[in-house]
């Protein structure tokens, strides 16, 4: 299991002026995690450039490697996938990261030998079940607790023969991802049928279909709520990562509460991510985006409007939204995201907790939060280990003198560079 590590207070810089800054973000955490499992079970090398580097992707690279798959991290800005056998026995460190808990159990099926998974003691209170029990209909041989989470332990055959699977995927997104991604390998692939409330998260469902197609894999996402995988050998390929739209958010939201313009570098004319929602949900706050030849650039018009929203595709965004919506001029409501209570932390009772010991005026409700904002004080702001709570207390104390995040050092999830690419943003040092 992953060791914790010590809680590092940090003083949130506050913006004595509006932010003008262009930033070169590190890349898309969704998009380098798909990359890494669809290289792995590819025929031929496969290449990533601009991959992120940080806690999640190391995880996913280091369970790749246990299990037989070359992964070269040497160079920064180039990782090399290079398929093997997969096998046991081998064990898998999920840290805190949803992505490797979802998406390698699938292809620990795939190995021969005995596959066990554990992590950060959080990581044990996330969804999983409705994966393990669709891996055992297909299956595939798994002990875990009664309550299907973390500790776990596959004991691969070499094969998954596939076939159709019923599953609740209504708490993640990534229950379906997990079982996509693995599925051209699966003898007769794999047709997934979500039942219950409605999926979270839906582009990062498109983001696995877009990749699989690019790899090579015949996929039918017609019909709602339903994929077909068809089996068949991937193609090794090249993999240009684009930046990560989620990170990029607490950025974007400087602009708008300083006035100011900042660019993300690097953004694609056309992306898997979604750039559209963000443009309508910052549009309506009174920010202005727009993508150029540079990247994608956000404005701050002067004004900060409230936010009446539904966020159930875009739920990663919900921490920085509510820190947006404290500080604006009129009261907000972000609805639909009950899911995020089973992230790296309950986030709506985080973000609750939180926001309200700064002064603003918050009501929780099953799967959103009203926000009313009043004038905001300083003081510690809790992260819970959870990179995204991070992000929103930065945010907050753009505008609030005195924030003191207890722990920054959880950014490096998905961040490493956070703590310093925010400080030379808002200081210009």
């Amino acid at each position: 299991m992953a060791q914790q590590t010590a809680h590092v207070p940090w003083n949130a810089p506050t913006a004595p002026e509006p932010v003008n800054a262009t930033v070169q973000l590190p890349g898309s955490k969704s998009m380098t995690a798909r990359a890494l499992v669809l290289s792995a079970i590819g025929v031929g090398p496969s290449t990533l450039s601009r991959p992120l580097r940080a806690r999640d992707t190391e995880m996913m690279a280091g369970g790749l490697r246990a299990m037989g798959v070359s992964v070269s991290t040497v160079d920064d800005d180039r990782w090399v996938v290079r398929p093997g056998t997969l096998q046991g026995p081998a064990h898998v460190d999920v840290g805190q990261a949803g992505t490797v808990m979802r998406f390698m159990p699938a292809i620990a099926g795939l190995a021969q030998g005995t596959v066990t998974f554990d992590g950060d003691p959080s990581v044990r209170q996330r969804p999983l079940r409705p994966l393990v029990d669709a891996l055992r209909s297909l299956g595939v041989s798994i002990d875990t607790p009664p309550t299907g989470s973390l500790p776990m332990t596959i004991r691969g055959t070499g094969r998954v023969t596939g076939g159709e699977v019923v599953l609740d995927a209504s708490a993640s997104s990534q229950l379906v991802s997990g079982l996509l991604l693995a599925a051209p390998d699966f003898d007769r692939g794999v047709v997934v049928r979500h039942v219950g409330p409605p999926l979270p998260s839906a582009p990062h469902v498109r983001m696995t279909v877009q990749m699989l197609r690019a790899a090579g894999a015949g996929v039918d996402d017609s019909a709602r709520d339903v994929w077909v995988v068809e089996p068949g050998k991937l193609t090794g390929r090249g993999w240009t990562i684009e930046p990560d739209l989620s990170g990029a958010m607490p950025f974007f939201a400087a602009a708008l509460i300083t006035g100011g313009t900042v660019t993300l570098l690097g953004w694609p004319r056309s992306s898997a991510q979604p750039v559209d929602r963000l443009r309508a949900l910052l549009g309506e706050m009174g920010g202005e985006v727009s993508l150029g030849t540079e990247g994608l650039t956000v404005r701050g018009t002067g004004v900060l409007h409230g936010l009446d929203a539904d966020l159930s595709e875009v739920g990663e965004m919900t921490p920085v939204l509510a820190a947006l919506a404290a500080l604006a001029d009129s009261p907000s409501k972000l609805r639909g995201v009950g899911h995020i209570r089973g992230h790296e932390t309950d986030r709506l009772a985080a973000l609750t907790r939180e926001l309200t010991a700064l002064g603003a005026a918050v009501t929780e409700t099953p799967d959103s939060l009203e926000i009313s904002p009043r004038p905001l004080r300083g003081g510690v702001f809790h992260t819970y280990d959870d990179h995204r709570m991070a992000h929103a207390g930065a945010v907050i104390g753009l505008a609030v003198p005195g924030v003191e995040l207890d722990d920054v050092a959880c950014t490096s999830k998905t961040m490493p560079d956070f703590p310093a690419l925010w400080s030379a943003m808002v200081t210009g040092k």
